[in-house]
């Protein structure tokens, strides 16, 4: 089918290098797919994981989106905490530090990243 680009989650790499965080597999999936207006990860996160890196945009501008696509992960941002389960999206502005956990469940959560009204540029992974 000519334009489009299918694949699966299963067969991104999952990244293997020295900032490899255990019990996190991060799968680059933009690059695979040929998408180039918006960066797009995908986090697999092992049950009772609380290795995924505290974060914010605020230097690039960038927000985020979360989308659970498979069990559950708790969003840690402003002093909350909001459990997100299969299905749920959650949008974070860039100047909010936030971080993802998970309790008695792993989860598949795709990410997606851009700066409003700033063309994309890839950097790493994403």
């Amino acid at each position: 089918m000519r334009g489009i680009t299918i694949t699966n989650v299963s067969t991104l790499a999952a990244y293997e290098g020295p900032h490899a965080i255990p019990g996190i597999r991060f799968r680059a999936a933009r690059e695979p797919l040929g998408v180039s207006s918006w960066g797009m990860n995908v986090l697999e996160l092992d049950a009772g994981c609380e290795l995924c890196p505290e974060h914010d945009h605020e230097t690039d501008g960038q927000e985020e989106v979360y989308v659970v696509l498979s069990g559950s992960v708790v969003l840690r941002a402003s002093g909350e905490e909001r459990t997100l389960a299969t299905g749920d999206m959650a949008r974070v502005a860039p100047d909010v530090r936030r971080k993802l956990v998970t309790r008695d469940r792993p989860a598949t959560v795709l990410a997606l990243g851009g700066t409003p009204g700033k063309p994309y540029s890839p950097s790493m992974g994403g």
